[in-house]
């Protein structure tokens, strides 16, 4: 199976970034792949909250998810959307945004949507601060998509920290699980690559992660080093530190053979806590 990975530097700008994705969306079909992975906030990152609220709609009124569903109908390749804000007036996230991962077809349908659950608050020994839950609202549910690689199961960037999310995906019959993603540097070198093997050889199956990359727009950096890993752990692509359009093969057959001979997921067991 032919798959692409767009590693972004994404700006503040979502109409310049939409450019430049279904540029890469154009060239993936044209190279053969089936579909197309983007980054957490492909279509915008802007750290600068009063002015990045001018740009964050709701779903149905965003001209950035719109001239994805376009370019993939056009194209007739999938996508997944990596994330973007988005408004939300509904339940517990009425009045604030939505980290909200889109998979659309290749009809420009679009085929499921998650919230992303766990909110990265952190001060980190740089001096950076997070503080993602002041703007915005977790998501409440799980989500799995039957796309052209199988049971697809979604994450979004921090919640790769929580085993017990990929635990459920992978539970439910999620063959390959994305972790589309804006690691900052200092996390990315330490944690990046050695949680999705991690997460990869628990669940036996296929992660993808595309990533942000390089200094953006708003003055924060980003990690890079978007990744493919198989099954068994073994990392069968790294795009390193440069933005760019990549194109991958994968053998979804490592799924039951890895599976067949780890079989962890039929001998997960329930226990009391201490």
């Amino acid at each position: 199976m032919r798959i692409a990975l767009y590693q972004m530097t994404s700006g503040i700008d979502p109409m310049g970034n939409a450019d430049m994705l279904c540029s890469a969306m154009k060239d993936a079909a044209k190279q053969g792949a089936c579909m197309l992975f983007a980054p957490e906030m492909s279509g915008m990152i802007d750290r600068d909250r009063a002015r990045a609220a001018r740009h964050i709609r709701h779903e149905a009124d965003n001209p950035f998810i719109a001239t994805a569903q376009k370019a993939a109908a056009e194209y007739a390749i999938w996508i997944h959307l990596g994330s973007l804000p988005v408004l939300d007036d509904t339940g517990v996230g009425a009045g604030k945004w939505r980290n909200r991962s889109l998979v659309i077809d290749n009809f420009g349908i679009i085929q499921a949507r998650y919230d992303k659950i766990h909110l990265f608050d952190v001060d980190l020994p740089t001096g950076e601060s997070w503080r993602e839950s002041s703007a915005y609202a977790p998501g409440e549910a799980a989500v799995i998509v039957q796309t052209p690689l199988g049971a697809m199961g979604l994450t979004i960037c921090y919640d790769l920290r929580f085993s017990s999310l990929f635990n459920a995906l992978a539970g439910s019959g999620a063959r390959v699980i994305v972790v589309p993603s804006a690691f900052t540097v200092p996390t990315g070198q330490a944690h990046w690559h050695i949680l999705l093997r991690a997460r990869a050889i628990e669940q036996g199956c296929f992660i993808i992660a595309a990533a942000q990359c390089g200094t953006h727009a708003d003055g924060r950096q980003t990690y890079g080093h978007s990744l493919v890993v198989d099954p068994w752990g073994t990392i069968i692509f790294d795009a390193g530190i440069n933005a760019a359009l990549s194109i991958i093969d994968i053998d979804l057959s490592m799924v039951d053979e890895v599976r067949s001979r780890l079989p962890v997921l039929q001998h997960q067991r329930a226990f009391a806590a201490p």
